[in-house]
């Protein structure tokens, strides 16, 4: 008998990783050189990532007898297929996907129907599939949505439920920390609002699990710390991209970007300039002592010294003053005027400037601590017009499904592309031929108007017009 057939080499999952046992300590491993020896375990050992090219691999004849104790994802078969029709874009992101072997990241921006891209990859590879969201108001619409076009009823993971089922919905955050355990259970992971996944922490999310097929969705994947680029490894390339000008006034409402500066008070710009000064002077009095000092490097000492926590706090207390300046509020009234009677959704910059506005207007607020039923409340009455206005912080960036409206005002926020392209999202889906118009209202003469500069490198507001109100 052959001695690679009478001691063959056995392939495991093991908390996340693989091992590769065999006959005492075998030589290095044929195939990709990813594996690092184990003396606890007395085995060869890699993230779970690498299954489907180590199996590849370790099946050449040359490697000897494999024996492949890692499970196989069960089938699925769905109660029902809805029969919903994709449009030409959705079949060719489809199709890109199937093309590269069920692995890759589709790029469509929001309001185009990636959800349906998603739920036909499921119903075309029939495996158990993992949908991994960024945050639970997300999990429970994939979950809704299963159920609807598919007919399954998903297991739900997270959120204090622990029900697994070959089909389960979750987010990041559950599956960083399960899937340790779960990662060899699923052939498909579908990682919504992938962005998400290259921190440090949620990529175990990715590492952990033996799945072949993994499908990334998202409007923007560019990440301001670079980690973009780690996405090809995590999940795959990118298989399609649809620019917004192709469906621009098809798939997509027409729209534009209003863009309207407001000045602060005397007081709010004295306060304002005063408090810039303290920032500056502590960084460069830093800066005297440590040429490398950053924001960074401020926001670590500010626990511990201060001086620093003081310049954070003047830090603090600017932004407030841009975020929650008073004419923005006279702006807000004037736009409410100008739409009345139609659907308006207003981004706030903060928690604090969100409840000044619901307060003023008394008009409903949705943020990141509303309760579950609340916030479905508040939607529905969106939806029904019971409510003319609808505010948010950052609880409604991403993904989650609103009314139908046309027209959104920001007055405050980040100075990404991607937050800026979610928003405008928002308003963006069709309906009829009603134009969709987001206003952006920023402060002179602070850092808001460089914030505005960063949004507007989005190719969605490459025409904003700017109009004071």
């Amino acid at each position: 008998m052959d001695a690679r057939q009478a001691h063959p080499i056995t392939l495991s999952f093991d908390r996340g990783t693989l091992l590769l046992r065999g006959p005492g300590r075998f030589r290095q491993p044929p195939g990709p050189d990813v594996w690092v020896w184990d003396d606890r375990v007395g085995a060869w050992r890699t993230d779970a990532i690498r299954y489907a090219r180590v199996k590849q691999a370790l099946r050449e004849p040359s490697a000897g007898t494999l024996v492949d104790e890692v499970p196989a994802p069960p089938p699925v078969h769905w109660p029902k297929v809805d029969g919903h029709v994709l449009r030409a874009e959705q079949e060719e992101a489809l199709a890109a996907w199937l093309g590269a072997g069920g692995r890759g990241q589709v790029v469509m921006p929001t309001g185009t129907g990636k959800t349906e891209v998603a739920l036909a990859a499921m119903a075309r590879t029939g495996t158990a599939t993992l949908v991994v969201a960024p945050v639970r108001d997300l999990m429970y619409q994939w979950h809704r949505r299963i159920l609807r076009g598919l007919g399954y009823d998903a297991g739900v993971l997270g959120d204090t439920l622990y029900n697994v089922q070959p089909v389960t919905v979750t987010t990041y955050d559950s599956a960083c920390i399960h899937m340790a355990r779960l990662g060899d259970r699923f052939g498909l992971v579908i990682f919504d609002e992938e962005h998400h996944l290259p921190g440090p922490a949620r990529r175990e999310a990715a590492l952990m699990s033996t799945a072949a097929m993994r499908l990334g969705l998202t409007a923007t994947p560019e990440r301001s710390d670079g980690r973009h680029a780690d996405l090809e490894d995590l999940i795959g390339p990118v298989v399609y991209r649809l620019a917004l000008e192709k469906v621009r006034g098809k798939t997509l409402a027409e729209f534009e970007v209003v863009r309207i500066p407001v000045a602060l008070s005397d007081s709010e710009q004295g306060a304002y300039d005063g408090y810039s000064r303290q920032v500056r002077h502590f960084v460069s009095e830093r800066r005297k002592e440590q040429p490398g000092y950053t924001w960074q490097d401020l926001c670590a000492e500010s626990g511990r010294d201060p001086a620093a926590r003081l310049a954070m706090k003047a830090y603090r207390l600017k932004c407030a003053i841009e975020d929650r300046a008073a004419e923005k509020l006279r702006v807000l009234e004037d736009l409410f005027r100008l739409h009345v009677g139609q659907p308006t959704i207003v981004f706030a910059g903060s928690n604090a400037m969100a409840m000044e506005v619901s307060r003023r207007f008394l008009v409903p607020t949705i943020l990141s601590h509303t309760p579950k039923k609340e916030r479905l409340a508040v939607l529905e009455g969106f939806a029904q017009g019971r409510f003319p206005v609808l505010v948010a912080n950052r609880v409604l960036d991403e993904g989650v499904d609103v009314p139908a409206a046309k027209v959104a005002v920001v007055i405050g926020g980040q100075a990404s592309t991607r937050q800026a392209q979610q928003r405008l999202g928002r308003v963006l889906r069709k309906t009829g031929q009603a134009r969709a118009v987001l206003y952006e209202v920023v402060c002179l003469d602070t850092h808001e108007i460089e914030r505005s500069r960063q949004r507007r490198r989005s190719d969605a507001y490459e025409r904003t017009r700017h109009r004071r109100v």
